[in-house]
């Protein structure tokens, strides 16, 4: 990554500084989107500007959320490091105000465009799948009323050490956090959903959980692929009964999970392949990225 936009700018990245006293910094006041492209297209972009557009709302950082020049910045951006396909993140904080904590609105927040190149995805992961390992730390409650995807990581960064211990982790588990009343929450950075008996569940957005852009695409989809939904508080031993179980980003999509790991025991899923309705619905949100291409 040679090149940040930086305030509607495109800088050199030795050059994309902000001040120390950005609040960002000084308190995590600030939020991020992480998206991709599709044949140079960012997809859900509209989506993932209006949750970005609450979010600053509800943390009183004055944003704009606008589609056209957004499109146009980063498609700058992508040009200037010579990429056709990106993973693009796209930070909003609170900007420059004083030492302490204020009362008030922020005025001066600013803008940051990273773009780099998209991790290369085995196919066999949509039909082979991923482990996943039950972590201890428990997933902290929100801030607010609804989990924001805010600067604040430490969550997600000690899980992510912890789940760096487990032999799971040399097979490319993703790790899954409870909330602190040991209902399942999500991954450290992914929704969850589990099939039964032709239900698809998924945690309660009231369990803490990341509204997903992608989880909510999923559940819009469900219907498509015959499957009923309902999002509720389940536990561990629910998942371990469930007939499909995946994962799902706005980068990676959905990607199926076939060993659950507890500790150093470990069960296998849908016969350690992706099940029919995951696959159904790996298909039907292709369906919806191939007209980008």
């Amino acid at each position: 990554m040679n090149y940040i936009g930086l305030n509607q700018r495109i800088v050199e990245a030795k050059d994309a500084v902000v001040s120390a006293l950005d609040h960002g910094f000084l308190y995590g006041m600030g939020l991020f989107e992480t998206f991709r492209t599709y044949g140079g297209v960012p997809f859900l972009l509209r989506r993932h500007l209006d949750r970005l557009a609450d979010g600053c709302k509800q943390l009183g950082i004055p944003f704009e959320a606008d589609e056209d020049s957004l499109r146009k910045w980063i498609g700058q951006v992508m040009a200037a490091n010579r990429l056709q396909e990106a993973y693009i993140r796209y930070t909003v904080t609170a900007g420059e105000d004083i030492l302490g904590l204020p009362a008030g609105a922020y005025t001066q927040p600013n803008q940051l465009l990273y773009v780099k190149e998209l991790p290369k995805v085995p196919a066999s992961l949509y039909t082979e799948g991923k482990p996943l390992q039950l972590l201890h730390i428990p997933r902290n409650t929100p801030e607010g009323p609804v989990r924001l995807k805010s600067l604040h990581y430490m969550n997600n960064i000690l899980a992510k050490r912890e789940l760096a211990g487990y032999a799971s982790a040399a097979g490319g588990a993703e790790g899954l956090m409870l909330t602190d009343k040991g209902f399942i929450a999500e991954g450290i950075v992914s929704n969850l959903f589990y099939i039964k008996d032709g239900i698809l569940h998924t945690p309660d957005i009231a369990a803490g959980i990341l509204p997903g852009i992608t989880r909510e695409m999923v559940l819009e989809l469900a219907p498509g692929a015959g499957l009923r939904t309902e999002e509720g508080f389940y536990r561990w031993e629910q998942l371990l009964a469930a007939e499909e179980i995946f994962l799902t980003n706005s980068v990676q999509e959905i990607v199926p999970v076939t060993t659950l790991w507890h500790g150093t025991e470990s069960l296998m899923v849908s016969g350690g392949r992706s099940g029919k309705n995951t696959a159904e619905l790996i298909r039907l949100y292709r369906e919806r990225t191939e007209g980008l291409k």
